[in-house]
């Protein structure tokens, strides 16, 4: 269990909340997911790293599929439909990995969410699309490795989501 008589107490500055922040902090930089959800515990009492991993998709089917097999898993997951939800939620909080559907329909596009989030931040992205051609150039000529940004083309078992996930994530002693 959690002690927070420490980050209930005023006078300790040091300790911060991500619901406690100020607007200005918000407008700034925007929080890691990992700031705002507090570590599992395992069996002896060790903090285990829990990864939080936004989903971009828009098809309801597979974002639930998605969904309940990363969080089967042990993730921490956050599904949004359209390309619009996927830009606000990262001007909030920064998660340790995002799955995008690049075919997303609306006025914002995968290639738009990538945009955005490349320019707040360069955590690992699995592209999931049925245009391979498009998505492995762009890769070749961003320069990126296959740890920040690789590609899993549609139709795609779940089994092959979880291994790319896996080997995208950064490894960490407690995982």
């Amino acid at each position: 269990m959690h002690d927070q008589s420490a980050a209930n107490d005023p006078s300790d500055s040091s300790q911060t909340n991500g619901m406690e922040r100020s607007p200005a902090d918000e407008r700034s930089q925007p929080s890691r997911f990992s700031d705002t959800v507090m570590p599992n515990q395992q069996r002896d009492g060790g903090a285990k790293r829990t990864y939080h991993i936004l989903v971009v998709e828009d098809d309801p089917t597979l974002a639930t599929l998605e969904t309940d097999t990363l969080t089967a898993q042990g993730y921490t997951v956050v599904t949004v439909h359209s390309g619009e939800l996927a830009i606000t939620t990262l001007h909030h909080a920064i998660p340790d990995l995002v799955v995008l559907d690049l075919e997303l329909t609306g006025e914002i596009h995968g290639w738009d969410v990538l945009q955005a989030l490349r320019s707040l931040a360069t955590i690992p992205v699995l592209i999931t699309s049925s245009s391979v051609t498009h998505a492995r150039l762009y890769m070749r000529e961003s320069g990126e490795t296959r740890l920040t940004l690789d590609h899993l083309p549609k139709p795609y078992s779940l089994q092959a989501l979880l291994k790319r996930i896996q080997r995208m994530l950064p490894i960490s002693p407690a995982h």
